[in-house]
């Protein structure tokens, strides 16, 4: 027998949150193995009941369901989280997929393309709305120019523009090194040489500037 997918949905709006249980619970291959108002009644029930797919409103009350994808990716990076929002603005999505979202979807997705985007995503895919994968298609464009501009102007090496990069995504020094392969002691000689380049002090003035 074809293992169903476990999923989760963490929506505050009653009405919605129910008919995207009885949409995944009346579909094959799908069991909706949970549903929350919030985040933090999720994040107590996790280590017990831990999903394959997480459907994610943003807008939540108490924590966000930005900050709730920050503490499940910290805790089970495995766990596949889907976004779905009304909210389509540049940075709540950019915030969302620094975050750990897997995929973004808006909350007008028909029902089965939401299932579709499931399935997707537990399969390794990242489902966007097409509105949304535009957005994120322009926003990559833009910054690969500015990356351009920035390492010519400030003569910033390859992988020093690879560490740029990972610090303005919000990466810490441990993380920077696991990603590329180097030691925490090569990244701080490298974050020093960027710092010098950009006459800066801190990361914050690295990442206004």
């Amino acid at each position: 027998m074809k293992k169903k997918i476990k999923v989760s949905v963490i929506e505050d709006i009653d009405d919605i949150r129910q008919a995207f249980t009885t949409l995944i619970n009346n579909a094959d291959g799908y069991d909706c193995i949970g549903s929350y108002s919030n985040g933090e009644a999720f994040l107590e029930d996790i280590e017990k009941h831990k999903p394959d797919v997480i459907v994610m409103d943003i807008g939540l009350p108490g924590i966000s369901g930005i900050e709730c994808t920050r503490h499940i990716k910290y805790r089970h990076p495995e766990i596949q989280i889907l976004i779905c929002s009304v909210f389509e603005d540049d940075e709540r999505l950019f915030n969302a997929l620094k975050a750990g979202a897997n995929g973004y979807i808006l909350k007008r997705t028909a029902p089965a393309v939401l299932l579709d985007c499931i399935k997707d995503i537990n399969s390794g895919g990242s489902p966007m709305t097409s509105q949304i994968a535009r957005k994120v298609i322009g926003v990559m464009q833009e910054a690969d120019k500015n990356l351009v501009n920035l390492k010519s102007t400030f003569n910033l090496s390859v992988r020093e523009l690879e560490i740029l990069t990972l610090i303005t995504g919000g990466f810490r020094n441990k993380e920077i090194a696991e990603k590329l392969f180097i030691s925490q002691h090569t990244v701080k000689s490298h974050i020093y040489n960027i710092y010098e380049k950009l006459h800066v002090r801190s990361r914050v003035e690295v990442i206004n500037k």
